[in-house]
């Protein structure tokens, strides 16, 4: 094995236990490829830490000896907590959350800290703290947010698994388009503590990784109850051992690339068509003809997400305005001459009737495919794109609809706590396409099984093309 950056995360366990790497030198090798790498996706390197926990790793833990990025947005003790805002560039955690916490215990060394969207709040990383993240497949494109430096990190093999958070597509958004596995799971799987936001019940915590393996292990690892997230589940155990027991055979399958609520280009809704058509033979699903139509979300997801953010900035607002990204200063525009009792209300009552329909949806099937975004990766330094192929979609369909166009696939699962997968299908103009996949509440295990079929019979590259050019 001599580019361990490259291999999967269970690679390098195997590699360590025959004792033909050892964990310093798979640190090493990350660390170097860190230091040469022009993608932006380190916001903070804790090397030496780093090294003393690789010295003394536990190659019998789970993840014991192998290197993770942890995302900006998340506590750890000694690490700078600035949620990517110029607001907080001074801060520093006093703790680690409960999932780094639970990753420590299996052995996973803690490299350093990835870059991610200021707040979490938009699908791209480019923020006046850190600058523009690049995607390895095409630095002149975004690896998605929030979590794009650890799709950055894992796609352009620096290290081979890193944590993310989605609470809007986070995950999912920045694995599609950088060519990795990402798992939403059902809300409250992994605990987010300690000092918990609850509201606006929409986020979860997980990884960007390079194989379905790989994501089934963390989960092993990350999830259970903890009573500092009260709203967190109990454990689940078995998620690795149980890949490839379950029975798909006919099992229902909708086929929504839109989802009724997205405009989505026609040569990546061609493939996610393909691509779920193939899947649904190899499983022996049953697809069946449900009508899809989703309304659009992302007003009442936004002003769900700023009473949090109204609340940490305090009375820094608006003193702090000219600190902010373009994307968090409209949104805390938004929030001050709009938001209200009255609108935080009908933010709840759009919720409750997404939950309905989406329960309608699953009595009537139990999975629904569609596509992970609605186009390639845009411009690494954005603006939100407002067009898609050759459409204008300010012009047809108005600027909140345009707007609305770069969650409309993935919000839907957030704001009704569903697990959902993005799986790679598959490239446009040299490109990642991902292929989403939403199922049923507490059933993330059937759709493991799902892509590791699709790794199975339809491979994708553990790393984008240009690391090993």
């Amino acid at each position: 094995m001599t580019e361990p950056w490259l291999e999967d995360a269970c690679s390098l366990v195997d590699a360590f236990r025959a004792k033909t790497l050892s964990p310093t030198e798979a640190l090493e090798a990350s660390l170097t490829a860190i230091a040469a790498s022009d993608l932006n996706a380190f916001s903070h390197i804790d090397a030496d830490a780093a090294r003393a926990q690789a010295a003394i790793a536990d190659t019998s833990l789970p993840f014991g000896g192998v290197p993770i990025g942890v995302k900006e947005l998340e506590p750890v003790g000694g690490w700078p907590y600035t949620e990517a805002s110029l607001v907080f560039a001074d801060r520093v955690s006093e703790y680690d959350s409960t999932h780094v916490t639970r990753l420590r215990a299996a052995g996973a060394v803690l490299a350093g800290q990835t870059t991610a969207s200021e707040f979490g709040g938009v699908n791209c990383t480019a923020t006046k703290l850190h600058g523009i993240t690049r995607n390895p497949w095409d630095t002149d494109r975004t690896p998605g947010g929030s979590s794009g430096g650890s799709a950055a990190a894992v796609a352009g093999g620096l290290l081979p698994i890193a944590t993310g958070g989605d609470g809007g597509g986070s995950i999912r958004i920045p694995a599609g388009f950088t060519g990795l596995f990402g798992l939403k799971s059902t809300y409250g799987r992994i605990p987010r503590g300690p000092a918990t936001l609850q509201p606006p019940l929409t986020v979860t915590v997980g990884c960007l990784a390079r194989s379905v393996r790989d994501t089934a292990r963390w989960f092993d690892v990350c999830n259970g109850f903890d009573a500092r997230d009260n709203l967190s589940l109990p454990k689940v155990g078995g998620w690795e051992a149980g890949l490839g027991t379950m029975d798909l055979a006919g099992k229902r399958a909708v086929i929504s690339v839109d989802l009724g609520a997205a405009i989505v280009e026609p040569r990546v809704a061609a493939l996610v068509i393909e691509a779920a058509e193939a899947l649904i033979a190899d499983a022996g699903l049953r697809r069946v003809d449900v009508v899809v139509q989703l309304p659009q979300g992302g007003l009442e997801w936004a002003l769900s997400n700023l009473v949090g953010l109204v609340g940490e900035l305090g009375d820094r607002f608006p003193d702090c305005n000219d600190d902010l990204t373009p994307e968090i200063q409209i949104g805390m525009n938004l929030a001050a001459h709009h938001y209200s009792i009255q609108s935080a209300g009908k933010a709840e009552l759009f919720r409750i009737a997404l939950n309905e329909q989406m329960a309608d949806l699953f009595d009537q099937a139990d999975f629904i495919f569609a596509s992970t975004n609605p186009d390639i990766a845009f411009d690494a330094g954005g603006p939100m794109p407002t067009k898609v192929g050759d459409v204008d979609l300010i012009a047809t369909y108005g600027f909140d609809k345009a707007i609305g166009n770069n969650g409309a696939l993935t919000i839907p699962a957030n704001l009704s706590g569903l697990p959902a997968v993005s799986v790679p299908v598959g490239t446009v103009d040299g490109a990642p396409v991902g292929m989403q996949i939403i199922g049923r509440h507490h059933e993330e295990q059937l759709l493991l099984d799902l892509a590791r079929l699709a790794e199975r019979e339809r491979p994708w590259p553990l790393v984008a093309p240009s690391v090993t050019a």
